[in-house]
């Protein structure tokens, strides 16, 4: 999927879910959460992204699994179905035969993710991600052997304000100057911005609220596929 100077053939466009903030009740929002998740894979995202805290490991499991199984249902009408990538949870991951693991910064070593993985049987092209917010990070997550890296957060968001353009942007490019590995920017991305951070060459995005607030998931993509050709 990725060519090794940080530029796909196609951006990656990584919806990372968060039920936390979407409307409804406890009993009901997980399955809001499931319909997203359809539409996303329905719609053509890439990857998607279990990034549920608070949730057990049974319920992780059963999440994910009911994930795995959506991405199935629409394979058929897609070259290459979506991945699905669960944070820092490796064991659910390698349990349910997720496509990947994404880590925490201060999460399980990449190392001891990629030893754990070459013993069990998962497929050979599992993912083993990191979230960096430094230069100095991403070029740890590389030297350890990460396929690919969150790097942000880009532009301030309405919960955090930490850099934002153009220091984030300038940032962004920095990073991407110097490791091989896919850099997805990640915090505050917009179809109003994403543009800019195609040009510091990021691999893609990962984003919450882009796709989960979406009016309509599949125009959503259609407008970052559109800005990305």
């Amino acid at each position: 999927m990725f060519h090794l100077n940080n530029s796909p053939a196609r951006p990656v466009l990584c919806y990372v879910t968060d039920r936390c903030l979407l409307p409804g009740s406890p009993e009901n929002v997980r399955q809001v959460l499931v319909s997203k998740i359809e539409a996303a894979a329905a719609a053509g995202v890439d990857w998607v992204q279990i990034r549920e805290k608070d949730l057990s490991g049974k319920e992780c499991a059963q999440l994910t699994g009911d994930a795995l199984r959506l991405v199935v249902r629409h394979a058929a009408n897609r070259a290459t179905p979506a991945k699905i990538i669960v944070n820092d949870r490796l064991d659910v991951a390698v349990s349910v035969g997720a496509g990947g693991v994404h880590l925490s910064e201060r999460g399980l070593p990449i190392a001891e993710a990629k030893r754990l993985v070459s013993s069990s049987s998962v497929s050979g092209d599992f993912l083993v991600g990191k979230s960096c917010h430094s230069l100095e990070a991403a070029k740890r997550a590389e030297e350890s052997g990460a396929d690919y890296i969150h790097f942000g957060p880009i532009f301030f968001t309405p919960a955090k304000a930490v850099y934002g353009a153009p220091q984030g942007l300038e940032r962004l490019a920095e990073v991407c100057r110097a490791v091989s590995i896919p850099v997805i920017a990640i915090g505050g991305i917009t179809l109003e911005n994403f543009s800019a951070c195609l040009a510091a060459r990021a691999s893609g995005l990962a984003a919450i609220r882009l796709f989960q607030d979406a009016p309509e998931m599949t125009t959503a993509v259609r407008s970052l596929r559109k800005l990305a050709s």
